[in-house]
């Protein structure tokens, strides 16, 4: 069966054209399949070469005689993948530096971000600008890129936005099948094959590249076990004792699921408010259509009915936002707060000078005792943060309290 594919506009694309018209070389790194190519190919497919680092050939080629392979491949031009030819850095850096009012000459891909990112500072450092696309977002999906998220506009207490988007089980669906663009253009994608050989190449290329990895069946069940753990505190000597491999095995693991965007970590947010506050990070698959497969859930009514639903919904909060910061080509400075007397806020935004308390609630019907664990926050932090929001499944924005709206999840 063929396939048939259509290209979805990505939010970067504006912000790859200002960075190119800003700097020399351009890095675009995310996770594999999160459609760097594409988008590139989209953007600068006509005012740039193109050539694929990821081919033998081509990479023997780069190897043999960097110099004559950037001649032969010269800018402007995009190499992809250039995590398989990080000797060829220094050789671009030398280009550049000949010419250094000329921008937008090399655009680069990576799927590695640490790794990458290590040579890049090493040879490009003040000549490049780093981006990362992650898989498609809802406003991508939807086509409407601009949508300001809760914390940057005003609501109208009682706006009904029922008819913005389709029914609960339709995002469920789109939360199963994940946000890989592959998945969502084609609607007649098997999405469990996809996933499962996705997750199996990911094994074979990425996880081996990165770390040595000798018992594959292993690191399979420690994928489970960390997808059982979705959305909750991250501890390693746990799921050591779990799946029987070492604590610096499991470290070592969590960095490559990082390394390759497979997961968020997400750090507690400290500020002296005279509480104790929890150290340890919570973690959170980037792609809940990843989540679903490692759990088992194929279909939609069974994840939106199950125990996972919460810490889903959860996570899928935290893409988004996620997701428009990244696109938008900016860094979030998203945390969670929770205190030793049980206080707990599933996000914590800071924009300038602000900082926004966020809750995920999966319900459709939004009752003023949500709003509790914010009002503490605001309580705890007054000065700081003036505003809260509970993302919710239901269709008008309520007031729950001074200060706080519920606001229906398809404006996020």
């Amino acid at each position: 069966m063929t396939y048939q594919r259509k290209y979805i506009n990505r939010s970067i694309e504006p912000v790859l054209e200002n960075a190119a018209r800003d700097f020399p070389c351009v890095i675009l790194t995310g996770p594999r399949q999160a459609g760097k190519t594409a988008v590139l190919r989209r953007v600068f497919g006509k005012s740039h070469g193109y050539v694929s680092l990821e081919l033998t050939d081509v990479l023997a080629s780069a190897q043999a005689d960097p110099r004559g392979f950037l001649a032969r491949f010269s800018p402007p031009v995009i190499l992809d993948e250039i995590q398989h030819a990080p000797f060829l850095l220094p050789y671009i850096k030398e280009l550049i530096d000949k010419d250094r009012h000329a921008n937008g000459r090399f655009i680069l891909t990576g799927s590695q971000n640490i790794l990458l990112l290590e040579k890049v500072n090493e040879s490009l450092a003040g000549r490049a600008a780093v981006l990362k696309l992650l898989p498609m977002s809802m406003r991508e999906i939807d086509g409407i890129h601009n949508k300001p998220l809760p914390w940057e506009r005003e609501y109208v207490v009682g706006e009904n936005f029922a008819l913005i988007t389709s029914n609960s089980r339709d995002i469920w669906r789109i939360f199963v099948r994940g946000f890989y663009p592959e998945i969502v253009s084609d609607a007649g994608r098997k999405f469990d094959l996809w996933q499962s050989s996705y997750i199996q190449t990911y094994l074979e290329r990425d996880v081996r590249t990165i770390r040595q990895i000798g018992d594959l069946t292993l690191f399979q069940t420690f994928l489970r076990a960390l997808a059982a753990r979705h959305a909750q505190l991250l501890s390693l000597t746990e799921i050591s004792r779990d799946i029987g491999a070492s604590i610096n095995t499991v470290k070592s693991w969590i960095s490559v699921l990082e390394a390759t965007h497979q997961i968020v970590i997400l750090r507690p947010y400290f500020l002296n408010a005279g509480k104790r506050l929890v150290k340890s990070p919570k973690v959170y698959f980037t792609d809940t259509g990843t989540l679903c497969h490692l759990v088992g859930l194929k279909n939609p009514e069974h994840a939106m009915a199950g125990p996972m639903c919460g810490p889903i919904f959860e996570g899928a909060v935290l893409s988004e936002i996620l997701k428009t910061y990244l696109h938008r080509g900016l860094q979030p400075a998203i945390y969670f707060w929770r205190t030793s007397a049980g206080n707990e806020i599933d996000f914590v935004i800071e924009s300038g000078s602000e900082i926004f308390p966020l809750e995920a609630k999966l319900g459709a019907t939004a009752r003023p005792e949500i709003a509790k664990e914010i009002i503490t926050f605001i309580s705890s932090f007054s000065g700081k943060a003036r505003r809260g929001f509970v993302l919710y499944g239901g269709d008008e924005v309520l007031p729950l309290a001074p200060g706080v709206n519920a606001i229906p999840f398809k404006l996020l």
